[in-house]
């Protein structure tokens, strides 16, 4: 057996060996150390001050609210005639690239920086001074590069949704010009004035996930483009060429607004949770009043309402998903639902204006539906962070408040939408030509076909098995 003596013997020595290395490998480090300890010591406290749990949460929120893009594509894609399906996906992909452009340049800095009560500041212009760090002020607790990602999100699908609105009737380059521009002047400073300390903040007025900020500036501007571009051509409704492809895309829209409600909390807990629930209980609330309404006018309960319905219910509890309580959310969905109903199918039909796959009567209605509402219902049991609405107090106050932020927004929204498109207008026209309408413009616009329209049949005929 080796002795103790022996083994004390043996590290003596080897430390004196080692002594010159483990100089050079542990004293010259830990005096770098000391001569950089206020930097380390920075560094250290920004990530410690990160929550990893609400960084991973967030994270995959933002997947879920990229997969509503894709999703409302195919909603859209499938509502259309065959020959224009193609075109009507790629303006709702075609939304991700130009986005993220518009949002990356400027969008995300006059949204999100402090400026003044109207816009913004120039301070992340270019993504500058975004990175993995936190913000005390706007990301405390996740990297401000993903706060950014999620937002990005939000712009992305509210112009998807406006699409919808002029599917069909708008030529594909002036749409995209469109878009770049939208982003900058209507999304981003609704969105400094709800979420980035601007005036309608200040006015109390809330917003929990995009009521405001997505849905009614995205319904507004595509009725108002879709009206102009609509003026002299033929209002025809055509039937739906597959709805198989807008059920999957519907319930991929359906999936991915748990993220868009759920992630507004940014962090997991009960407010989060609430809000899940809330999203969750708001679809199927929707989609009940839309087809009770529906069986009651027309004997009829159709799968393309139900999920009008269930849209209606989830957009009408966007803005107030993490201030009310269950049974409120049930109440605030059903009457979307039904509010959606009566102007899809009853105001437009008498006024006959151009809105092709109901943007405006989902997303602009239920919108501002969910904005007043919220108003009504809001409960600071339910979350501190908010007053008591109207059914707890008696006061209308709050009511007035959110009705005047929506109002803003609606008449922000459309005039603005009217002025880009009149000097959009200048350089190239807006609407499809004749030959377009006709032939279909997945096959002049972007040289393909959703479908093969016989000629795969043709082609198995050549074939021998």
């Amino acid at each position: 057996m080796i002795s103790l003596a022996f083994l004390y013997r043996f590290n003596t020595i080897i430390s004196v060996r080692m002594l010159n290395k483990l100089t050079l490998r542990v004293i010259l480090p830990y005096r770098f150390l000391r001569f950089h300890q206020s930097l380390i010591m920075m560094l250290i406290k920004e990530v410690v001050r990160m929550n990893m749990d609400d960084t991973i949460f967030l994270f995959l929120c933002t997947l879920l609210v990229w997969l509503m893009t894709p999703g409302l594509s195919l909603f859209y894609g499938g509502l259309v005639q065959s020959k224009n399906a193609l075109n009507t996906v790629m303006q709702s992909m075609a939304a991700i690239v130009i986005v993220t452009f518009a949002w990356m340049i400027i969008g995300f800095s006059i949204s999100f920086d402090q400026g003044n009560d109207w816009l913004g500041g120039f301070k992340f212009l270019g993504l500058n001074h975004v990175g993995f760090a936190i913000s005390k002020t706007i990301s405390p607790h996740v990297p401000l590069a993903l706060f950014m990602l999620f937002q990005m999100m939000f712009c992305t699908i509210a112009v998807s949704i406006l699409s919808g609105s002029i599917a069909e009737k708008m030529r594909f380059i002036p749409y995209l010009i469109f878009v770049g521009l939208w982003v900058v002047f209507i999304y981003s400073p609704v969105a400094h004035w709800v979420w980035g300390g601007g005036w309608i903040s200040k006015l109390g007025a809330i917003d929990y996930a995009g009521g405001t900020v997505v849905h009614i500036t995205s319904g507004v501007s595509g009725l108002i483009l879709g009206i102009m571009i609509g003026v002299g051509k033929k209002q025809e409704k055509h039937t739906p060429h597959n709805l198989l492809i807008t059920l999957i895309g519907g319930i991929l829209v359906w999936l991915g607004w748990y993220g868009f409600n759920v992630g507004s909390a940014f962090t997991f807990d009960q407010i989060a949770m609430v809000s899940f629930v809330n999203t969750v209980i708001a679809a199927s609330a929707g989609a009940f009043g839309w087809l009770i309404l529906e069986y009651a006018l027309k004997k009829t309960t159709s799968l393309l309402g139900l999920l009008s319905g269930a849209l209606s219910g989830l957009v009408a509890i966007t803005p107030a998903a993490g201030y009310v309580n269950y049974l409120s959310a049930v109440i605030i969905a059903v009457i979307g639902g039904i509010g959606c109903y009566v102007v899809i199918n009853l105001i437009k039909v008498k006024l006959q204006y151009n809105d092709a796959l109901d943007a405006f009567g989902i997303h602009g209605v239920g919108g501002v539906l969910g904005a007043v509402l919220t108003g009504v219902f809001q409960s600071h049991k339910v979350n501190d962070a908010v007053e008591n609405g109207l059914i707890y107090t008696g006061d209308f106050k709050v009511i007035l408040i959110q009705l005047a932020a929506a109002l803003a927004t609606v008449v922000f929204s459309a005039i603005v939408t009217y002025l880009i498109a009149r000097i959009i207008k200048l350089f190239t026209p807006l609407a499809t030509t004749e030959e377009e309408d006709k032939t279909g413009l997945d096959a002049i616009v972007h040289g393909e076909k959703a479908y093969f329209y016989g000629e795969l049949n043709k082609f198995n005929r050549r074939m021998k098995f």
